[in-house]
């Protein structure tokens, strides 16, 4: 498997993530110093809120380019010894996360979640439960709309790839939602929107490309107008 990695986009999203969580300590320390004095009571909330937002800001940018494993690590892991006819894509394309090869067009979503994720086929839509209530709110661990996500990332997939290449009715690109955690539970059967832990993503894409085989040329041909590894 060939994998195009946008090495540059990581080491700076990584140093975003440091340092706007060694400024958010800052400010936030500034703003504890400054409530014990009664005349800067107000800039000491402004600097808890500032402080605030730039520690979220920071734990987005950490959980995506921080730490090792990072998403793209694990998807790459996952899906070693899978062939070389397929090209595993990172942050290089419209799409974080995308690969390309006999099995067709996947736009690989990875979440990183615990506890139990199950669909609800009333409300047409994933919910969460279990987990830490604390990580949730302050970790971003809270599991959002992964079929709205889904949907979005498609519509950019295909949007992307129809401007790279004319001439030709390509396949739709499809989204698969990857739970990385090791103790996640999912319960998805109903979902239209194959989801599945990350230690069974090989064989599924092995067996679409024995169910759904994307021809070789038309597959060629899509890696070829793509970006290519340096």
């Amino acid at each position: 498997m060939k994998i195009v990695l946008n090495e540059q986009l990581i080491n700076r999203n990584k140093k975003i993530g440091q340092y706007t969580s060694i400024a958010s300590l800052i400010i936030l320390a500034a703003g504890l110093f400054a409530s014990f004095n009664v005349q800067y009571i107000n800039w000491s909330f402004v600097a808890l809120i500032a402080g605030f937002i730039l520690s979220q800001i920071g734990i987005y940018f950490g959980n995506r380019w921080g730490r090792s494993p990072r998403p793209d690590e694990k998807l790459t892991q996952a899906l070693k010894g899978i062939g070389d006819k397929y090209t595993l894509y990172h942050y290089t394309t419209k799409i974080p996360h995308l690969l390309v090869g006999p099995a067709g067009i996947w736009a690989l979503i990875p979440y990183h979640q615990g506890g139990t994720i199950l669909y609800d086929s009333k409300k047409e839509r994933f919910k969460q439960k279990g987990g830490n209530l604390y990580l949730k709110v302050f970790a971003q661990e809270s599991l959002g709309r992964p079929e709205a996500e889904a949907r979005s990332v498609q519509q950019d997939a295909n949007a992307y790839l129809n401007a790279k290449i004319n001439g030709i009715e390509l396949p739709g690109a499809e989204p698969l939602l990857v739970f990385t955690n090791p103790k996640v539970v999912l319960k998805c059967e109903d979902a239209p929107i194959p989801a599945l832990p990350i230690e069974k993503l090989k064989d599924f894409i092995r067996k679409r490309a024995k169910e759904k085989p994307l021809s070789p040329e038309i597959s060629q041909m899509i890696q070829k107008a793509l970006p290519q590894e340096e």
